[in-house]
C-alpha cells in the first residue's frame, strides 16, 4: 500500500533434511562440491534429495530459507528479512522463458519480470560502480552424441536472465553475511566467508607491461584503479579478439576465491562481507552458513569453535579446487575430441601466448587452444621481453598476442589432450 514492492530470494531448505554427523552430512562435507564435468554431473547429495525433496517445484509446498528484500517506489533497497520458510510456487521459468517475457513476449508474468529485472539492472550497474569487476568469459558447450562424443560446440552468452538470477544471488549472499557481522555484540560470530585477495603485484607488473605493447594502457598504482582498468578490459573485448585475450591473462593475474573464518573481504565482488548462501545442493559451504543463521536467528547468539570451522574451510576449498581442475580438465578433453575430426582442416584463431618453442592459438568456434611450434614457419623468432610478440630474425616478421590467424589442425593427441597447428601462410 506504500508503493513499495517486496522480491523473495527463496533457497532449498537443505539442511532440514541433512543433520549434522549422519550418514548423509558426513558423506555431503566429503565431497563438498558436486562437480560438472561435460555430459555429466557427480552431485554433492542424492539424486532424491536435489531433484526431489529440495527442488523448488511449482504447486508444491516446500521448505525454503528465505531473504526477503523490500525496495521502495524508485527501487531503492530499503529493508530486509532472513528466516525459514515454506513456499508453494506458481511457476517455474526456465532462463529461456524468462529471457522471451524480458524480450517482449506477451505474458500475465510480464509487469512483475520487468519489475524484478529493472530493479536487477540497477543493482548491476551499482555493483560496477562500486568496485565490482566484471570478468564475464565466454563459455564453451558441447552437443555431444549418443556416445558421448561432441558433434557440435557453441559458445554460451549470458542473457539478461542470467544476470537477473546473479544479481539477487549476490545480493542475497552479501545480505546474510552482513547480518552475522552486525548482530555480534562483543567477540564474533563465527562465519563461513568467500573471501577473495588482492592480486599479485608481480604479475600485475607484467601485466601492464603486455597491455601497454598492445596499445591498453594499465593504471596498477591502487586497487581501485586496477578494478577500473579490468573493465574496461573487458568492455573493449566485446568487439576486440586482442582484448578477449587480455581479459583472459589479466583472469590469470587474479587472487583464487576460497573460504575462510577470517574475513578481508572479496576484492572481485568489490563487497566487504560476502558469502554463499544460494546454493546448499551443491555446496556444502552454504550448508554450513543456513546451520549457523539459524542457530543466530532472532535474539539468539551461537558461536561455533573458530579453528573446527577453519578446518572445514580448508578442506571445502580443497575440494573446490579438485572439482575446478576436473571440469576444465573435461572441457579440454572434449575440445580435443572435437578437433579430432577436423584433422588436417583449416581453422580461424586468435594468437593466445607464447613459449620459447612457439605461439599458443586459440579457436574461434571450440575457444580449444593449441600450439605451432616455432620450427613450422621454416625461420628462429625472438621472443619480446614480456612473451607479448615474436619477431623472425630472417622475415623481420612479428606476431603479437591477439593477432587473427589461419591455421590448420596438424595433430591431436587425446592422452595428454593437446593439438599442434601448422601455419596457413596468406
Amino acid at each position: 500500500d506504500n508503493d513499495e514492492w517486496e522480491i523473495g530470494v527463496q533457497i532449498a531448505d537443505v539442511s532440514h533434511y541433512v543433520l549434522p554427523d549422519t550418514a548423509l552430512d558426513k558423506e555431503a562435507y566429503r565431497r563438498s562440491t558436486s562437480v560438472y564435468l561435460v555430459g555429466r554431473v557427480l552431485p554433492m547429495l542424492p539424486e532424491k534429495l536435489s531433484n526431489v525433496l529440495c527442488s523448488l517445484r511449482p504447486n508444491e509446498d516446500k521448505l525454503s530459507y528465505s531473504v526477503i528484500f523490500r525496495f521502495d517506489s524508485k527501487l531503492n533497497l530499503k529493508d530486509q528479512w532472513i528466516g525459514r520458510t515454506v513456499i508453494h510456487s506458481d511457476h517455474r521459468l526456465t532462463y529461456e522463458d524468462a529471457q522471451e517475457i524480458i524480450d517482449g513476449k506477451e505474458s500475465p508474468l510480464s509487469d512483475p519480470m520487468y519489475l524484478v529485472n529493472g530493479i536487477a539492472r540497477k543493482l548491476r550497474k551499482k555493483r560496477f560502480q562500486t568496485g565490482s569487476i566484471n570478468f564475464s568469459t565466454d563459455e564453451i558447450r558441447f552437443e555431444l552424441n549418443e556416445e558421448g562424443k561432441p558433434v557440435g560446440a557453441y559458445i554460451k552468452e549470458p542473457k539478461p536472465a542470467n544476470q537477473l538470477i546473479e544479481e539477487f544471488m549476490l545480493l542475497a549472499n552479501k545480505t546474510i553475511s552482513q547480518y552475522i557481522n552486525n548482530k555480534k555484540q562483543g567477540p564474533e560470530i563465527p562465519f563461513i566467508y568467500r573471501i577473495h585477495d588482492l592480486p599479485d603485484e608481480d604479475k600485475l607488473q607484467e601485466l601492464a607491461i603486455i597491455a601497454n605493447e598492445l596499445g591498453f594502457k594499465m593504471d596498477v598504482n591502487s586497487p581501485k584503479n586496477v578494478a577500473k582498468a579490468f573493465n574496461a578490459m573487458t568492455k573493449k573485448a566485446e568487439n576486440d579478439g586482442a582484448y578477449k585475450i587480455l581479459s583472459h591473462l589479466a583472469i590469470r593475474t587474479m587472487a583464487k576465491a576460497e573460504y575462510s573464518s577470517d574475513n578481508i573481504g572479496h576484492y572481485g565482488l568489490g563487497f566487504s562481507y560476502y558469502s554463499h548462501f544460494t546454493s546448499p545442493i551443491r555446496r556444502y559451504s552454504d550448508v554450513i552458513a543456513h546451520r549457523i543463521l539459524y542457530r543466530n536467528a532472532g535474539d539468539q547468539v551461537y558461536r561455533v569453535n573458530k579453528p573446527k570451522l577453519e578446518e572445514k574451510c580448508q578442506h571445502i576449498s580443497r575440494q573446490e579446487r579438485k572439482a575446478i581442475h576436473a571440469e576444465r580438465e573435461s572441457i579440454k578433453l572434449k575440445q580435443v575430441e572435437y578437433a579430432e575430426q577436423f584433422l588436417g582442416k583449416e581453422v580461424d584463431g586468435t594468437v593466445s601466448g607464447m613459449i620459447d618453442r612457439g605461439i599458443f592459438v586459440e579457436v574461434l568456434d571450440s575457444r580449444s587452444e593449441g600450439l605451432i611450434g616455432f620450427d613450422r614457419f621454416g625461420e628462429r623468432f625472438d621472443l619480446g621481453a614480456s612473451n607479448a610478440s615474436a619477431k623472425g630474425l630472417t622475415t623481420g616478421r612479428t606476431i603479437r598476442i591477439g593477432d587473427s590467424i589461419r591455421v590448420r589442425i596438424a595433430e591431436v593427441d587425446l592422452h595428454r589432450r593437446q593439438i599442434e597447428f601448422e601455419l596457413v601462410e596468406e
